[in-house]
């Protein structure tokens, strides 16, 4: 093995001198020299691209063999990273580095400075491959479906990044300037604090995206609504530092990631996956529409089917507590049935028989603290489609009969006119 390198060392001294003698033949005294190692890094290069070429021409031979073959996703999230393309760059650059010495050892001084270029894209090339390892990584979760870890991922991989960044650059400059990478780390202890101020954002949406994925609250594509900024939409990304949220009228909305650490967030989506979606909305009515029934009004209304078993069963029981009841020709002594009762029993009816209410859910109509505007008689229940446009247009359906209904119990509906 180590004759089969010196041989290379002599091919490669081979071809630089080949390179040297034809440029002092053919080139003024006065360039000579510039164009030597002109021609030689030259050289150095195309030798460092051709062994790039051909390793990542035969890695990424391999790999696409795999790419479509969802029984290898590591592989294929590997391919897709393009972390082959810096594994080939990284070895291309070895070689460069070690051909380095055979094709200057004509100008030592020259080797010293091309030394540290050639370790400073190595440095440069490493930490390019530590990035698309971490999409890699990323991308298999995505393969896998697993979104929670994906925002956790978000979180580090980020937070790696940027002390990537700073180790690579704390590398780099001991590369150039050959000089101790100590020295530099030291000199930091005196503005730690700064540091820390400076990163105040990034500590917290890394804390935030560790919290989010451990407690599994929220992942991307989740249908949430903030109240403090008065938003509801879709969470689009969520990274260390920002979170995007696409607004149902297309806008896109961004926040600071670590408030959701510290506001309220109401998380739709799990509505959405259990399709069933709530329905809270009052009717306002005049109370001065409110009255008792008789019996004539009694019987007319016990001809609407959904309350016909209601109010026959409530008209036996009253005409029988009337039989022996003082005064029973006064219509407020005794038990009675009012307009406003016999319609919250019939708009209960409406909904416990509707096809597009979760029966299993609550339902309910109440009556709500009295305002100077009117009672307000809330309907309370779930439908079982939670897509927005049906949603929509099942409590239209729903609202649309009951306040048409209404004037058959001679209700009177709050209208706000404005002069």
């Amino acid at each position: 093995m180590k004759k089969e390198f010196i041989d290379t060392k002599d091919f490669l001294q081979t071809l630089s001198d080949t390179i040297h003698f034809f440029v002092k033949d053919h080139f003024p005294d006065s360039w000579v020299l510039f164009f030597q190692i002109l021609f030689k890094f030259l050289f150095l290069i195309a030798l460092i691209y051709l062994v790039d070429f051909l390793i990542a021409l035969l890695i990424n031979t391999v790999f696409r063999v795999f790419f479509d073959n969802k029984k290898y996703p590591v592989l294929k999230s590997i391919y897709q990273s393009r972390i082959t393309n810096s594994l080939a760059h990284l070895i291309a650059l070895l070689v460069g580095s070690f051909a380095l010495f055979s094709i200057f050892y004509r100008h030592p001084k020259s080797f010293i400075f091309l030394e540290r270029m050639v370790s400073l894209v190595i440095v440069l090339v490493v930490a390019g491959m530590l990035y698309r390892g971490l999409t890699a990584l990323r991308n298999y979760f995505v393969l896998k479906q697993d979104y929670y870890k994906i925002i956790a991922l978000n979180a580090v991989s980020q937070t790696v990044k940027i002390f990537g960044i700073f180790v690579s650059s704390v590398i780099a400059i001991c590369v150039i300037f050959g000089i101790s990478g100590s020295a530099i780390v030291g000199s930091l202890g005196a503005i730690t604090a700064v540091l820390v101020l400076v990163f105040r954002d990034t500590i917290l949406g890394f804390v935030t995206g560790i919290h989010v994925a451990t407690s599994k609250n929220l992942k991307v594509g989740d249908w949430i609504g903030i109240p403090k900024y008065n938003l509801e939409g879709t969470i689009e990304d969520l990274n260390l530092l920002t979170t995007k949220i696409q607004n149902f009228d297309k806008t896109i909305s961004t926040i600071p990631t670590y408030d959701l650490l510290t506001t309220e967030i109401r998380n739709l989506q799990v509505m959405s996956e259990s399709n069933t979606r709530r329905i809270k909305r009052a009717i306002i009515f005049n109370i001065n529409s409110f009255k008792f029934l008789n019996l004539d009004e009694v019987n007319r209304l016990s001809k609407i089917n959904l309350i016909k078993g209601y109010l026959t069963e409530k008209k036996e029981e009253i005409v029988k507590e009337r039989e022996t009841l003082e005064n029973a020709d006064l219509v407020i002594n005794g038990r009675q049935l009012t307009n406003i009762g016999v319609f919250r029993e019939y708009a209960f009816n409406y909904l416990k028989n509707s096809e597009h209410i979760d029966q299993k859910g609550t339902i309910m109509v109440r009556q709500l603290e009295n305002t100077p505007h009117g009672m307000p008689l809330e309907i309370y229940c779930f439908t079982n489609d939670s897509a927005w446009e049906k949603y929509e247009a099942i409590l239209a359906d729903i609202f649309d009969h009951l306040l048409v209904a209404s004037k058959d119990f001679d209700l009177e509906i709050i209208q706000f006119t404005k002069f």
